[in-house]
């Protein structure tokens, strides 16, 4: 771990050559908090000493918390939000309609005083000194007694205390399956401030976005909670609850609460969920890797909670195979919030009645501390980087490790997609993640769309490639925040390929893929493109004796093709909406894209059958 945060504190401080063609660099943080927790009302008391860098090239003369669990108030945004889009999620609402003729109603709006979330600053401090600030819904302004200059760092002494709502949305008291405490984004959080500036987002519904750093944490809880998350404890001989070393000898208070002691290396987030109910299973793995999981201890949920831990060491095997190796000591798997959720070094899961209820989610959750906690791309502007790389790599491993199929790219998905386009609720993938006018929109754009961006690179540049971009990708990039331009310039410089143009149509438009079999005369064809987004194209021609040939027809702007056993024939530009070329025999039939990976909208057109 030492080495580690070594190797993170050379990024942060070296000048490396990265996005945007300027010099690379991003904030850091050293958190230590002191928290204790009342299980009777689920409020608590903190103590937070935050020694931030500024390792960008300007004066901050402010800084910005996010006060998450604010949202979870009357009136709140996020309230707001719910009663006004079209499709809220279900889990935040009631329905007091009909399913043909639904009826929302917001459950934050119906909240007690008892029973929303809040997080209050009672005392801020710059270097020892008292600041001004002011809460504002989430979000906490602190101007700066001094302005904090490039290369400086400062420390900020903070008194809080927090309030756990009921549970609605990813962190909450009492979730459907009866765990007490989901403690996801409960602690003053500093944004994050990169190259674009600040992200001092409210929270509305989704998505978060933090700086790598380190975190030194305390728990003080009641003696039979159970507690799992992020980091490693420092003093399992004084804990027990399944952390201990059973050939030491145990130093365990009589007190009522016990303090644990994480620390986590190399981060930008800590969370962490309790409850005293909980069975807490640990698995060694063949590369080391601590796996542990926590779950409610109760019949209707052992069996799967049992079955799914070694499938876990196979999906870490999978990923560490074919994105990168895992950095950390452990990881858990806790029982805990509302579907699935990923952070740092562990994941939320609910359910559990029976192993397929909680094996996909699982695989994708893990696969996000890839795609989210070691590739720490800002989820809220770019959601489909982190979720559609994500649902991309997690489907290939569970296909091949939980459904025994081949493991390779498919269409299978594309469905969702298709409904969007079809039905006119298609958003550009640039659209911030609360933004989206629909929910349906954000999740098919962000997962399906977004993890799509790697199929239709397995189309355009071979699936080979797409395997060494993963790698390289994770190799250039880990511990940093990349941007979808430095996804793409790793494509470029694996395939030796130009992809701007797909970059653009794919992410940043809503133009669809619509190629047509136009006209065949003897031995001509001509192709069309019917649809306003270009792609290179494959193609098999069947010839009347029987023979087939396979053709492949680069894109000019790509200044190549990808590695293919086709034909590889004259490139199509854009601009030409029309394409010919003669083929030797007389031809049968023609099917593009017989393969069917390419994103066509329309595949009545691809195809002709001579009568």
């Amino acid at each position: 771990m030492k080495k580690l945060l070594t190797l993170f504190i050379i990024f942060t401080t070296i000048i490396v050559a990265a996005q945007n063609n300027t010099s690379y660099w991003q904030q850091h943080v050293d958190y230590k908090m002191d928290v204790d927790f009342d299980v009777n009302n689920y409020q608590y008391k903190g103590i937070q000493q935050l020694v931030y860098t500024n390792n960008s090239p300007d004066v901050l003369n402010n800084v910005y918390y996010h006060l998450y669990f604010n949202a979870f108030q009357p009136n709140s945004e996020m309230d707001a939000r719910l009663q006004a889009i079209v499709d809220p999620d279900g889990r935040m609402v009631n329905n007091l309609g009909t399913k043909e003729n639904p009826k929302y109603e917001s459950r934050i709006a119906k909240l007690k005083p008892n029973e929303i979330g809040f997080l209050k600053v009672l005392s801020l401090k710059q270097n020892g000194e008292e600041l001004k600030y002011s809460t504002d819904g989430t979000i906490l302004e602190v101007k700066l007694n001094s302005p904090l200059q490039p290369g400086e760092k400062v420390t900020f002494n903070m008194v809080f205390e927090g309030q756990l709502p009921v549970h609605i949305r990813r962190a909450g008291r009492n979730n459907e399956d009866g765990v007490a405490l989901s403690m996801a984004q409960w602690y003053p959080k500093m944004a994050e401030y990169d190259f674009e500036g600040w992200h001092a987002d409210p929270y509305i519904a989704r998505e978060f976005y933090g700086v790598f750093g380190n975190f030194d944490v305390t728990l003080h809880i009641d003696r039979n909670y159970t507690v799992g998350g992020t980091g490693i404890l420092q003093n399992p001989q004084e804990i027990g609850h399944g952390y201990e070393d059973k050939n030491l000898a145990m130093n365990v208070s009589n007190s009522k609460k016990l303090s644990w002691h994480f620390l986590a290396e190399n981060v930008h987030d800590f969370t962490w969920a309790a409850d005293p109910n909980y069975t807490h299973d640990k698995l060694i793995t063949s590369s080391g890797t601590e796996l542990h999981f926590l779950y409610k201890n109760t019949l209707e949920y052992s069996k799967a909670w049992k079955e799914i831990q070694p499938l876990t060491e196979k999906a870490l095997n999978y990923y560490n195979e074919n994105i990168g190796q895992y950095p950390w000591k452990q990881y858990s798997v806790i029982q805990g919030g509302d579907g699935g959720m990923e952070y740092a070094m562990c994941t939320f899961i609910a359910g559990g009645k029976s192993l397929n209820e909680i094996a996909g989610t699982v695989f994708h959750e893990f696969a996000h501390t890839w795609f989210h906690t070691i590739l720490a791309t800002n989820e809220s502007k770019h959601s489909w980087m982190d979720e559609g790389f994500t649902t991309y790599i997690s489907s290939l491993a569970s296909n091949k490790i939980l459904r025994g199929g081949d493991g390779k790219p498919s269409s299978r998905n594309y469905r969702g997609y298709f409904y969007l386009v079809n039905n006119g609720l298609d958003e550009p993938l640039t659209t911030h993640a609360d933004r989206f006018n629909t929910n349906m929109a954000f999740s098919v754009g962000s997962y399906t769309k977004g993890s799509m961006f790697l199929t239709q690179l397995n189309y355009i540049m071979g699936e080979e490639n797409v395997k060494q971009l993963l790698k390289k990708y994770f190799n250039n990039f880990k511990f940093k925040h990349p941007t979808p331009n430095d996804a793409k310039r790793v494509a470029e410089k694996v395939s030796r390929l130009q992809l701007d143009w797909f970059l653009n149509e794919w992410i940043e438009t809503t133009h669809t893929i619509d190629y047509a079999v136009a006209k065949v005369e003897e031995k001509s064809i001509t192709l069309a493109r019917v649809g306003q987004m270009p792609m290179p194209i494959d193609l098999t021609v069947t010839y009347t004796d029987g023979t087939s040939e396979n053709f492949n027809i680069p894109l000019r702007m790509m200044r190549g093709n990808k590695p293919t056993t086709a034909t590889v024939i004259k490139d199509w530009t854009w601009a030409h909406p029309t394409y010919t070329f003669l083929v030797s025999k007389e031809i049968k039939s023609v099917v593009i894209d017989p393969l069917e990976m390419m994103a066509d909208i329309n595949k009545t057109n691809n195809t002709f059958e001579k009568e």
